[in-house]
């Protein structure tokens, strides 16, 4: 079983850390200097992109790594797959409780058309720095999980 499901974790996490530093090197500076309604567009753009993929590649990573640490002997590598689980665990409760709300409510809104009080509600400084920590947490499962081979080797 270790070894379909260990490469099969690996790129899952791979892919969900990649995707998280694309949006950290890139997508999150070009949405923090748009102007109000260019943001709303981009944002909305973004945010229709990643689903199911980054879900998938995210609850993968967890239930994968919960797997392999309930049955790998060796126990540093069943120590980094608990820590990558738990890492993986996080990013999808930050995921879940602080960006997926803001990205469904900028999906409900029309760019030329912005509420009035807009200035007051723009998230881009609570998603920002949210998005920050999952990415670093994701990238922190990843090098839980490299570790974790790395003890199998």
């Amino acid at each position: 079983m270790t070894a379909l499901l260990a490469p099969l974790v690996m790129l899952l996490n791979g892919l969900a850390a990649g995707v998280l530093l694309g949006t950290q090197l890139g997508g999150w500076p070009l949405l923090a200097a748009l102007p109000p309604d260019r943001y709303v567009h981009a944002h909305a753009f973004f945010a229709t992109r990643y689903d199911p993929a980054m879900p998938i590649c995210l609850l993968g990573t967890l239930l994968g790594d919960a797997a392999l640490a309930a049955t790998l002997t060796q126990t540093t590598a069943r120590l980094c797959c608990l820590a990558a689980a738990a890492l993986a665990a996080a990013t999808i409760a930050i995921s879940v409780t602080k960006n997926v709300p803001v990205n469904r409510w900028i999906r409900t809104l029309d760019p030329e058309h912005l509420p009035d009080n807009f200035p007051d509600l723009d998230p881009r400084e609570h998603w920002g720095p949210w998005n920050r920590r999952r990415s670093a947490l994701s990238i922190l499962a990843l090098a839980a999980n490299c570790a974790a081979l790395a003890a199998l080797l």
